[in-house]
């Protein structure tokens, strides 16, 4: 009988520890639907047949019914002014969302109210991405700096009040470098921890792990050193293993030094796939519950697919996305200019 426990024991423990087969895929098909209005970089995905998204002339909008009904709407400040988004973040049923440039305009959004919860003026204003905390107590936003550090927004009260960090408590920035507003995917909150990469001069990994009071600074192998090159994106599978993703926007088909992965939460950063396609992405993103290893990137030059952790890709559409966002291993979201995708894996 003690034998026969023993026996039982192990074979639990080895069905536990199971190694996860990643799946080969070739090719994917995405149902497309058209936003004529809008060209969208930010989305928030709740579930299969929920979504939101902020885009470009102020527009706010969602499905409930997995896209066979969009609703939108046009957010104006002042009558005049209109807010381009590329920042959407949600607590509860709570939508926020960040505009570009100046002013800065974040915005609570409920189905009763729409409210500025901060604003900024400023000449060199420009917000890029915003995440709440695993906890939803805690958020946090980034933008380029106006002085010399990133701009930071942090937030302790599920987004009723937001205050920006002043730069004398944040890491110096190097003048040239910046964060790219491409997909709403520069930032990853884990835990109480955060990731923020930048570009242009420098393409370096900022992290906190008490919800951005404190950081630390790594440098990355990425193309660096223009406006236009840098870390675009970056997921984390855990607190160890990440990838990074971008290139050179203003040459979106060079494949050099444009992908990176870590094993050590960020401190250093392999290149990999060097040369090799897939070329400059806006947005990276590991596939849940395949425990780092099947990972898809999105961009204007295609959506390509890893199942080996990002050593090597393959093009698996050629169609032209900003972002992408999992609701699980076998359903996506992605958004584009003019366009909303669902994308079904089996």
């Amino acid at each position: 009988m003690r034998g026969l426990l023993i026996l039982f024991c192990l074979m639990l423990i080895l069905g536990c520890t199971k190694k996860y087969e990643p799946r080969i895929i070739d090719n994917i098909e995405i149902q497309e639907f058209k936003i004529d209005s809008t060209s969208i970089r930010a989305i928030k995905v709740v579930d299969e047949q929920t979504v939101y998204f902020a885009g470009a002339n102020g527009i706010i909008g969602y499905t409930k019914d997995g896209g066979n009904s969009w609703n939108t709407k046009q957010i104006t400040y002042k009558d005049s002014i209109i807010p381009h988004f590329r920042s959407i973040a949600m607590q509860n049923n709570t939508i926020f969302a960040l505009s570009i440039a100046n002013p800065a305009l974040l915005y609570k959004i409920t189905e009763k109210d729409t409210t500025i919860v901060y604003k900024e003026e400023h000449p060199k204003v420009f917000y890029d991405a915003m995440q709440f905390f695993d906890d939803g107590e805690h958020g946090i936003a980034v933008g380029d700096p106006t002085d010399d550090c990133m701009s930071l927004l942090l937030t302790n009260d599920f987004g009723e009040t937001w205050k920006k960090v002043s730069c004398d408590k944040l890491p110096k920035i190097t003048e040239g470098e910046a964060f790219f507003a491409a997909s709403n995917t520069n930032i990853k909150t884990l835990g109480s921890s955060v990731w923020i990469a930048s570009g242009g001069k420098k393409a370096r990994v900022f992290r906190s792990d008490n919800y951005g009071k404190t950081w630390k600074v790594f440098e990355t192998p990425m193309i660096q050193g223009n406006g236009p090159q840098g870390i675009y994106s970056i997921d984390v599978a855990n607190f160890k293993r990440g990838i990074i993703m971008g290139g050179d926007f203003s040459k979106p088909n060079e494949n050099k030094a444009n992908k990176a992965i870590t094993i050590n939460g960020g401190k250093t950063w392999s290149i990999v796939a060097d040369e090799q396609n897939p070329s400059y992405k806006s947005c990276v993103q590991y596939v849940p519950e395949t425990t780092g290893k099947e990972v898809f990137a999105v961009g204007k030059t295609g959506v390509s697919f890893s199942n080996d952790g990002g050593q090597n890709w393959k093009e698996v559409s050629k169609e032209a996305y900003y972002t992408i966002q999992f609701v699980d291993k076998y359903t996506a979201w992605l958004a584009g200019d003019k366009k909303i995708g669902k994308l079904i894996l089996k």
